[in-house]
């Protein structure tokens, strides 16, 4: 009479999370996050882990659809939204235990920062952007547009090509370029769509956030070749006290493959020189 039938039938609570790997430091109590940006991989940050394992504690996540997190990543919306991936991005923080944290994003890894920081301030320390989507221009709206009309119908491997040359043109792009293209095969044709769709109000969104000064450090990490994406952030931090740029010469999108000696010496130094509250301006060269 006493005993308790167990419920079956009581539907399992499956709780999704991202796929994360953590490189941990004894010696220090300072976390990194690394995101990356769409078609790319926790893969694009391999010149770091070494350099940066040294002084702190790192976490590289992929995103929904991206790398080992292309099984199963479902957020229970048919479409995603740069404010359900952060908060996926919270999910594994609270998972690991972490409470703050200094954040490293590129490409479009750097708004899902900017939007974590937005509704989940209390988590980040300071950020670091790489080719730091900020603004669109006429000739990115134009390729936005372009996506959006035939992303349907042209195979979705052509089309990120055609932009990764776009964005990456130059000989000593090339690294960058394949690295982003092979990790985006793996990418299903659903999940590039799903992301895809994220720009189809991306002009508001990015003016909008950057009317809203977080008030947490940020150095841009902008190549001098980086044409379509440099001068609206040359803009910005006119704008804000707690925001530095550094460029660098003969690099283009992604500097923290193209320069990545560089890359992790000024980075490096604006963590550290952040710990005691500084933000100093990099011009690198």
């Amino acid at each position: 009479m006493g005993t308790k039938i167990k419920d079956i039938f009581a539907p399992k609570l499956i709780v999704f999370m991202l796929y994360y790997k953590t490189y941990l430091n004894k010696e220090s109590d300072q976390w990194v996050v690394f995101i990356h940006g769409a078609g790319g991989s926790s893969v694009v940050w391999y010149k770091q882990i070494q350099p940066y394992a040294r002084h702190f504690n790192l976490l590289l996540i992929d995103l929904h659809g991206h790398g080992r997190s292309a099984k199963g990543s479902e957020t229970g919306t048919s479409h995603y939204t740069f404010k359900n991936i952060a908060s996926d991005v919270v999910k594994v923080l609270n998972h690991i235990g972490i409470k703050k944290a200094h954040f490293v994003g590129v490409s479009m890894g750097t708004i899902i920062v900017r939007q974590l920081a937005e509704i989940h301030k209390e988590y980040v320390s300071s950020m670091i952007m790489v080719g730091a989507i900020t603004k669109l221009n006429l000739k990115s709206r134009f390729l936005v547009r372009v996506g959006q009309i035939f992303h349907k119908v042209i195979p979705y491997m052509w089309l990120y090509k055609v932009f990764a040359f776009i964005i990456m043109p130059m000989d000593q792009h090339e690294e960058s370029r394949s690295v982003f293209i092979r990790e985006a095969r793996k990418l299903a044709r659903h999940e590039f769509i799903r992301w895809f769709k994220l720009t189809n109000r991306l002009t508001a969104k990015l003016q909008r956030m950057e009317e809203e000064d977080p008030g947490i450090p940020i150095l841009y990490v902008m190549g001098e070749q980086d044409y379509i994406l440099l001068e609206p952030v040359k803009e910005l931090v006119k704008k804000y006290k707690t925001r530095s740029l550094a460029v660098i010469e003969k690099c283009g999108h992604v500097a923290n493959i193209e320069k990545a000696e560089l890359f992790n010496e000024l980075s490096i130094d604006f963590l550290k020189n952040n710990s005691t509250g500084e933000s100093p301006l990099h011009t690198a060269r």
